[in-house]
């Protein structure tokens, strides 16, 4: 939706979080005048401070706030949804049945932004493989910029092309780094790498000119009525792409392999196992890539790459991927590669304390992440810690991997815990027998569990298997809580 679309109409921002602030403070600097809606479940004073700020000091501010929040969206002629708010809400179907214009922070990204978008999105690896093509287009000297849900929230680098209201908006620190010129982001070469989570790319009617499609698994079944149209949710980084376009997919998993069947777009195969033409894939003891016959490329040697895990060799080569078809020299893509910091979370090795070695891995948020860590890790894993917010998951999977491995105690959080238990003993009748098993009402009963009977030598491996809401404010504040309490002496 154009920015000139939105002058006449009224406007209701739907949802107050991180990118609900974001869009707020864009559509204010580009209408300084006009009367804003804000809904939110929350009531002003539980608010965060920072959206508080924005509607106390907001004279055209018209707030819906609280459990009534949604009976307010007939009102309004255009609604920007949050990407926390479900689809599947009775009064969302009803403003979308009566022909309201529903639209987000991403679709006006999109609608507005004079650069190059690279969309990345899949259920895990893609943090990490936006900040990897980030590395590598910053590395060549290209203006880039990492944005959504990793990055800033997009319309906070998006001018508005009204400088005194940009220079305000400026002046008040409402940017996250001072040191952007907004002005250059006109430019058309600028970059952007836009992770994407399927509830961005929800109800989103066009597509980035290059995207990036990891494995996707079920997650999020809690917000979609199946995983189908998570699914679903996920094809719109390509569903509107047309022949010019690129499209990188996981061409090992069956269900990405499927949507680049149906993509419109150029297509490179990334893969484990085998080199496509186009392709990108670990060959042998190499990073291979071939995006016409009869020009494959070694990038970089496997053992250069500083991430763990072979599930991480995926994320380098969509990454490599993307670097080629933007014409970044190889040198280039392998010194970015080389030089790239992990990100925090992602199986983090935090240290060795009182001889067991912690791991670090909150951000494994479904079962596939945490088999993966497993497998990375190997049989030094002693301990793990399981189990966060039901999205309503299957753990059979991860039951029978973990009947597999050398594992002795098992330390479970509410509530999946609960289930990730009992499916073990759905595998293995003996489970009770085998395992030592505790459950933890908080991180700082966990660890102690972790630190009784964990051998000296031995790996304790926090990767959760779900994710955090209940105990935790996010998987960060998990993550923290984890790593102080590991680190500190014992009492």
């Amino acid at each position: 939706m154009k920015l000139s679309q939105l002058s006449h109409p009224s406007i209701l921002i739907l949802g107050l979080g991180r990118e609900g602030q974001s869009t707020w403070r864009f559509l204010r600097a580009a209408f300084p005048e006009k009367i804003l809606g804000a809904a939110d479940r929350l009531p002003l004073g539980e608010l965060p401070p920072e959206a508080a700020a924005l509607l106390r000091n907001d004279s055209r501010a018209q707030l819906h706030l609280g459990p009534d929040y949604l009976t307010c969206l007939a009102d309004y002629d255009v609604i920007v949804k949050t990407p926390g708010i479900p689809v599947t809400l009775p009064e969302y179907r009803r403003a979308l049945a009566a022909g309201q214009r529903i639209t987000s922070q991403t679709d006006l990204f999109f609608s507005n932004a004079s650069g190059t978008i690279i969309g990345v999105t899949g259920t895990k690896g893609k943090s990490t493989t936006a900040s990897l093509i980030h590395s590598i287009l910053s590395r060549s000297g290209q203006k880039a910029f990492l944005v959504g849900n990793i990055g800033a929230p997009a319309l906070d680098l998006l001018p508005q092309g009204l400088p005194p209201a940009v220079d305000d908006l400026v002046s008040k620190g409402n940017r996250r780094d001072s040191a952007f010129d907004l002005e250059s982001q006109t430019r058309g070469d600028t970059v952007f790498v836009y992770e994407l989570s399927s509830h961005q790319l929800e109800g989103l009617r066009q597509s980035p000119p290059i995207a990036v499609l990891l494995n996707v698994v079920p997650e999020h079944l809690d917000y979609y009525e199946s995983f189908e149209q998570y699914v679903a949710a996920k094809e719109n980084i390509t569903r509107y792409q047309t022949a010019p376009d690129w499209l990188v997919y996981d061409c090992d998993h069956a269900i990405p392999r499927e949507i680049a069947s149906r993509s419109p777009a150029r297509r490179v195969a990334c893969s484990l196992d085998r080199l496509s033409v186009p392709g990108c894939a670990v060959v042998g003891e190499w990073i291979a890539c071939s995006l016409e016959e009869g020009q494959r490329e070694e990038i970089m040697a496997v053992r250069d790459v500083p991430l763990p895990g072979r599930f991480n060799l995926l994320n380098v080569a969509a990454a490599v991927a993307v670097g080629k078809i933007l014409g970044v020299k190889t040198t280039e893509i392998a010194a970015a590669v080389r030089g790239f910091q992990p990100l925090e979370h992602r199986l983090e090795r935090v240290g060795t304390f009182g001889g067991i070695t912690y791991y670090n891995d909150s951000i494994a948020t479904v079962p596939e992440a945490t088999m993966a860590a497993l497998d990375t890790l190997g049989e030094d894993v002693e301990t793990i810690l399981l189990g966060g917010t039901d999205r309503h998951l299957d753990f059979s999977a991860l039951a029978k991997r973990l009947l597999q491995s050398r594992i002795q105690t098992v330390i479970l959080f509410p509530p999946t815990g609960e289930r990730i238990w009992r499916a073990v003993c759905e595998q293995d009748p003996e489970a009770a027998s085998r395992f030592r098993h505790f459950s933890a009402a908080s991180m700082e009963e966990a660890v102690a569990w972790a630190r009784k009977h964990t051998a000296a030598g031995k790996i304790c491996l926090h990767s959760p298997a779900s994710p955090s809401f209940g105990l935790f404010r996010d998987y960060r504040d998990r993550g923290e809580q984890f790593k102080r309490l590991v680190s500190e002496p014992r009492p």
